[in-house]
């Protein structure tokens, strides 16, 4: 079933040969040298910080019991403190790397965040993820009073309406939304989304300018909290309100090709032999029923989720991929497409090309130069 996620049909034509470009087509050497040079430097530091965070994972996995002792607030309260704990060591062991990140974004003008700042929001950042993993705690070691280890049958399925529970809401978790303003960007939403059948869909405007110069665009919410998120900074120069059109066009795929519910989809068939392998690795402690497998329960949900982002970044790069080209069918502007993505690339420095193994642990989304590739294509096969 997870090969079937996998080669998941979508509506990019089976027959559809992206040209083979040349990013020095589209982008300056300077541009190049300097995304490769940022993106390199990125990438290591991700690595390195993903590595600290197993490091410490893995001493607190092998040692955290010993908080058990000096606990007084009953078995469930102490798995709670000590998921607060295994949470409290994540963010020491990533706040170095996250400073580092943030001292080289200024560098390049990508961020304006102070790093006082940065260090008080990364730890309240961490708030929904921490009431998240506490509610997880509580449902499990409640399950495995009554289950022992067969807790993880009926705990996939608590995980999975956690998770659409959380992606229900997550529209309402967005802070400094505004309307969009634009009344010609407004009237061009309201047609595509008739066109990709999704209406009364709202575009929402979220006002990130006073900590970063960087782009994005995201839809969120299921049912009646979906909606489109775009950031102001994409609405200013070098952004111009066709290629705006398009990032619309774009998220609202998203939304009209069930997207969110289909990434949900991979998650839930994931989940039980997930929750299986967490239930194994803590029998030795007691299982679940004992706060003492909290630690443990930990460090092997990370790597877990470690082990399989390879497979979920290909699923999600099939659905990118997905909403680029129904945005093409929709807007039918290639011209514009083919530019968003060129700004975008330039204006967050990512490498428009980056190597394989590079998008095999980070490739969320296609390349730059696939993606201008695709509204190339698009264009050849709808030339009058």
């Amino acid at each position: 079933m997870v090969g079937g996620l996998l080669l998941w049909p979508t509506e990019v034509p089976d027959n559809l040969r992206l040209p083979d470009l040349d990013p020095r087509a589209f982008f300056t050497s300077s541009e190049l040298e300097e995304a490769e040079d940022y993106g390199l430097f990125t990438t290591i530091n991700a690595v390195l910080a993903t590595l600290a965070v197993l490091a410490v994972l893995f001493l607190y996995a092998r040692h955290g019991e010993r908080f058990v002792r000096e606990s007084a607030a009953g078995r469930i309260g102490t798995g709670m403190l000590l998921g607060m704990l295994g949470f409290a060591f994540v963010w020491f062991a990533q706040l170095p790397f996250g400073l580092v990140q943030l001292w080289w974004d200024r560098r390049h003008d990508v961020s304006e965040v102070g790093y006082v700042d940065y260090a008080i929001s990364s730890w309240f950042s961490l708030g929904g993820v921490f009431l998240f993993v506490c509610v997880a705690i509580v449902i499990v070691m409640a399950l495995a009073r009554l289950l022992r280890d067969e807790w993880w049958i009926p705990g996939a399925a608590v995980f999975v309406g956690l998770g659409l529970l959380f992606a229900f809401v997550s529209p309402y978790l967005v802070p400094d939304q505004s309307s969009l303003r634009n009344d010609r960007l407004e009237a061009a939403a309201d047609r595509l989304a008739k066109q990709q059948g999704v209406p009364d869909i709202p575009v929402k405007v979220e006002d990130v300018d006073e900590f970063t110069d960087e782009p994005n665009a995201f839809a969120a919410g299921l049912g009646p909290t979906r909606r489109v998120i775009l950031w102001n900074t994409l609405l200013d120069e070098p952004f111009s309100d066709r290629e705006v059109r398009v990032v619309i066009a774009h998220e609202l795929a998203h939304h009209s090709r069930d997207h969110i519910w289909k990434s949900f989809g991979f998650f839930a068939l994931l989940a039980a032999p997930m929750a299986l392998l967490v239930a194994v690795a803590t029998r030795r402690r007691g299982g679940m029923y004992d706060p003492r497998a909290v630690p443990l329960a930990l460090f092997v949900v990370i790597v877990l989720q470690i082990v399989v982002t390879p497979a979920q970044n290909v699923i999600s790069r099939r659905l990118e991929a997905e909403a680029d080209w129904v945005a093409l069918e929709t807007a039918r502007d290639p011209h514009a497409q083919r530019e968003v993505f060129r700004d975008l690339a330039e204006t967050s420095l990512s490498d428009p090309d980056p190597p394989e193994w590079e998008m095999m642990l980070f490739g969320t989304h296609p390349a730059a130069i696939d993606r201008i590739a695709m509204a190339e294509a698009w264009r050849s096969r709808n030339r009058p």
